[in-house]
This record gives C-alpha cells, sequence and structure tokens, in this order.
C-alpha cells in the first residue's frame, strides 16, 4: 500500500554525487516515493544514477521507482516504474514488474489512459500538469475534478504532477490527491528540506 505524501522527483542533473547529495538530504522527510528522473543523462549515466540512488533510498526506507524506464528498473531491482504515453503497455509492464513492485502511469488530462491503467492494475495515476510547469511548459492542463473522479471511481492512489507550489498543495490534496509529485518547488528552493519537510506536514 503506497504512502500518501510528497513523490519527489530528481531534477535533470548530470553530477551524480550532487544529485545524490540533494536527494539523501531530503529523505528525513520521509517522502512517499522518490522518481528517479533525468532527460539529459545518456543510457550509461542513468544506469549508474539511478543504482547509486536505489541504494541510497533502500538505506532510508524510501521506496524509489524508475520514470520512463521498465527495463531499467528490472535490471536494477528497483521498487517500480513510472511510464508515459511512449514507454509500453501498462499490462505488460505490470506483468513484467509481478505484484509486488509499484506501477504508476501518466494519463495526462486523459480520462481514457486512467480507465486503462486501473484495468491494467497500475498502483497510482497521474494526472497533470495541473499548473503552468517550467519542466514541460507545453503540457495539456488537467483540471482539479479529475483527480476526485479518479479516485471516486478507481480507488486507486491519485498523483498530481506539474507547476505545484506548497501554496497550492492544499487545494490539490482537498481535491483526492494522494500523492504530490513536485520537481522545482523542492529542489529549487532555497532550503529545499525544509520545504520537503513543509509538504510532508500538509499530510499529518
Amino acid at each position: 500500500m503506497l504512502r500518501r505524501g510528497l513523490y519527489l522527483v530528481t531534477p535533470d542533473q548530470l553530477d551524480t554525487a550532487a544529485l545524490l547529495a540533494a536527494v539523501a538530504d531530503l529523505l528525513p522527510s520521509r517522502p512517499a516515493l522518490v522518481q528517479y528522473r533525468n532527460k539529459l543523462a545518456d543510457a550509461a549515466l542513468k544506469r549508474e544514477q539511478a543504482g547509486r540512488l536505489l541504494a541510497v533510498c533502500r538505506a532510508a526506507g524510501v521506496p524509489l521507482v524508475i520514470n520512463d524506464d521498465l527495463a531499467l528498473a528490472l535490471e536494477l531491482g528497483a521498487d517500480g516504474a513510472h511510464l508515459g504515453r511512449d514507454d509500453g503497455d501498462p499490462a505488460a509492464a505490470r506483468r513484467a514488474l509481478g505484484s509486488g513492485r509499484i506501477l504508476g502511469v501518466s494519463c495526462y488530462n486523459e480520462w481514457s489512459r486512467a480507465q486503462a491503467g486501473a484495468v491494467a492494475g497500475v498502483d497510482y495515476l497521474a494526472f497533470g500538469a495541473m499548473f503552468p510547469s517550467s519542466t514541460k511548459p507545453a503540457a495539456a492542463r488537467a483540471p482539479l475534478d479529475l483527480l476526485t473522479r479518479a479516485r471516486r471511481e478507481f480507488g486507486l492512489p491519485v498523483a498530481a504532477i506539474g507547476g505545484i507550489t506548497l501554496d497550492a498543495a492544499p487545494a490539490l490534496i482537498a481535491a483526492g490527491a494522494d500523492l504530490l509529485a513536485v520537481i522545482s518547488d523542492v529542489f529549487s528552493a532555497p532550503d529545499p528540506a525544509a520545504r520537503a519537510a513543509a509538504y510532508a506536514g500538509l499530510f499529518d
């Protein structure tokens, strides 16, 4: 069963030591999940970073999922995978991961993707962008009521992603978000550890 809370998504960081240090500083706040995502790294660097990050997260007891790369998640024995639109069939991913590991899917603002994910047996459904996002400026916007509707109809944990800030977070939680997927508002904050702790406090 997934915990509710902050869903930390890593920034595009090519310096592995800096990435590991940044994530390690945030793990005392007990995020529900960490997602390794790096759109700038090549395959070798992704493997190195994800493997080392997995060890750091395991030591802290926080699950690590791999973004957009089921094969890497399986190779490393990561705690799960997160699949976007072009990352393969969720049902096949569910079979490959088995029932003991986490599978999440991006639904964007598309109800049909949520339906397909629920049928495939995913562990959470992610909707967004909820707000304008510096990470994906062209992303389609998802309305708040999608969170409420998905929570009610599928009974699965729901993640909100895209442009999330601490100020906006309570409205997302009130709408049904179990997980708040955040990159910039935590990692780019003046005090990232304090910001992560503040997000955690919203779920207490």
